[in-house]
């Protein structure tokens, strides 16, 4: 069973972050879990400004103590409404990807919980680059919360799962969590498998096979390998949904999604290659970007 103990949250304190704050709280509090709110900063010393025109005297900048980021923060909590969930408030000085991971690691933690996007500028912490750089080097599963995501449901979870499906090590170890998930909520879980070769529309020269009969050979293979798969999986207590189409995956993740209005897209953090490769990195990092929903990327064990 899915279960997150030790819940790792980033931010910058923006207004972009609350929502990724609401869902690491709301984990926190289905799963019992300690959650613990990061802030990086490049520095706590002071810096030396060279001066401006000649004969101007260096001007020295003193930053904020971590005892005052802190303070922040808890403020902060308090103005999203997460302070109830008793975070462990830390502030650190460093590159803002190396220290989440590091933290990540030391906790250790079972899921980050971030952003895709914050502050602009160098106070920056989370920017969609950042958060898939987090990703790509995560030690656990991450959970990308957008800015205008709705806010978490009280009581049912996740009732509407989509499930990315390329059959890699990582999409079948996030298939896993997804009907765990699903279970927990007896929700729908949605399979879904794009067949990116032969999508579009037929080659204006001549084929030496039947291109027609080949994409309907494709769909009916792709639909049998997930029932193959589901079938040794316990589908109890979740209504399972397989769904295979044609077109760029990422593209037909995000078109499934909103046309299934689902809480929580779960796939795999690295795909498989090849000519008949489904999911990428690149795609990944596409779907993060305009998912309407939380995505939760896990890798293979």
């Amino acid at each position: 069973m899915v279960e997150f103990k030790h819940i790792l949250a980033p931010t910058d304190m923006s207004e972009a972050s609350r929502p990724a704050l609401a869902y690491a709280a709301a984990f926190a509090s289905w799963y019992g879990a300690n959650l613990a709110l990061l802030h990086v900063v490049p520095t706590f010393d002071a810096i030396q400004m060279p001066p401006g025109t000649l004969g101007d005297s260096v001007q020295v900048v003193y930053p904020s103590s971590r005892e005052e980021v802190i303070a922040t923060m808890q403020r902060h909590a308090e103005a999203v409404g997460i302070a109830s969930a008793s975070p462990y408030l830390m502030a650190e000085a460093g590159d803002p990807v190396d220290t989440i991971v590091d933290q990540a690691i030391s906790m250790p933690a079972d899921l980050i919980v971030i952003g895709t996007h914050g502050r602009s500028g160098f106070s920056r912490l989370l920017y969609g680059s950042i958060a898939e750089q987090v990703l790509h080097r995560s030690p656990c599963p991450v959970l990308t919360v957008p800015p205008h995501c709705a806010a978490p449901h009280s009581d049912a979870r996740f009732k509407r799962i989509l499930c990315a499906m390329d059959f890699s090590p990582a999409a079948m170890q996030a298939l896993g969590f997804a009907l765990d998930l699903g279970r927990q909520s007896r929700g729908v879980v949605i399979v879904q498998h794009a067949i990116e070769w032969l999508a579009d529309e037929e080659p204006r020269v001549h084929a030496h096979f039947n291109v027609a009969e080949y994409r309907t050979y494709l769909l009916e293979d792709a639909r049998a390998r997930i029932e193959e798969v589901l079938a040794a999986e316990d589908r109890l207590h979740v209504d399972v949904q397989p769904v295979v189409s044609t077109g760029r995956a990422y593209r037909e993740i995000l078109r499934e999604a909103e046309a299934r209005a689902v809480d929580l897209i779960v796939m795999g953090a690295q795909g498989r290659g090849g000519l008949g490769q489904a999911l990428t990195g690149s795609a990944t990092n596409q779907v993060l970007r305009a998912a309407a929903c939380p995505v939760l990327t896990v890798r293979s064990a």
